[in-house]
């Protein structure tokens, strides 16, 4: 099983344009994903998807494979489906840009689903809520799933509600995906659904269509880059 991760760089952005190519102790953001994603011992090879000449310079001066995409992809899965187009591959794993802090483990982790299980259309990763706070918060996507650890639903809304339960887990999204190719095909393919379009969420496009997403529990929390503050944290970090 030939596994190729893909890295969507897309230049805009409304609360942090030009993000991946931030500065982050003298490299760019995309490089610091670029070389974690390369440590997966899973993953063949690493793609980044641009949507700009510079990002794709950028790319190309610290050696990456890199490919130009359309400008107007609505969405990071559709930028992945024309990058790997012609690429061979069975498993396509779509890692966020603007993630310098991913744990090569954690990619690991979602590409040994679709060595275990050979009907598995589509992975992503999910996190135990510890702070209360984050079940009130819009910005974290919250998931439950079932007794074998497919997502039944996502939302922006605290999941499940606790009615009068003492002991109630409740788990966030993290925005790392896995796809086999010929299924990645068929998802940017399906109509938008009323639940994607409520939510402002495209997994729910999978779920509303009668797919599976299984997930993957991980104790390590993924710290995006959405705003120069959240750029101060990962330079901390680091």
């Amino acid at each position: 099983m030939k596994t190729v991760a893909v890295i969507p760089a897309r230049w805009g952005s409304t609360r942090f344009e030009g993000k991946v190519l931030a500065d982050i102790h003298g490299k760019p953001m995309i490089q610091h994903v670029y070389e974690r994603v390369k440590q997966a011992a899973h993953v063949d090879d690493v793609w980044i998807a641009c949507d700009a000449d510079h990002v794709l310079k950028a790319a190309q001066d610290f050696g990456a494979h890199a490919v130009m995409t359309s400008v107007d992809h609505p969405s990071g899965s559709d930028r992945i489906a024309e990058a790997v187009r012609d690429i061979e591959a069975d498993v396509i794993v779509n890692v966020q840009g603007d993630e310098p802090l991913i744990e090569p483990k954690q990619i690991d982790a979602l590409v040994k689903v679709f060595e275990e299980d050979s009907e598995c259309p589509m992975a992503t990763m999910i996190k135990r809520i510890d702070d209360e706070e984050d079940l009130d918060n819009s910005h974290v996507v919250k998931v439950v799933v079932d007794n074998n650890g497919r997502a039944l639903y996502f939302s922006r809304s605290p999941i499940p509600f606790n009615r009068d339960c003492e002991h109630v887990t409740h788990y966030r999204h993290l925005g790392i995906y896995a796809y086999r190719k010929d299924f990645l095909f068929k998802y940017v393919e399906l109509p938008h659904s009323k639940l994607e379009q409520a939510e402002k969420l495209e997994q729910l496009r999978v779920l509303e269509a009668g797919y599976e997403i299984k997930t993957v529990e991980t104790d390590m929390d993924i710290i995006g880059v959405d705003t120069p503050e959240d750029l101060q944290k990962v330079l901390e970090k680091l």
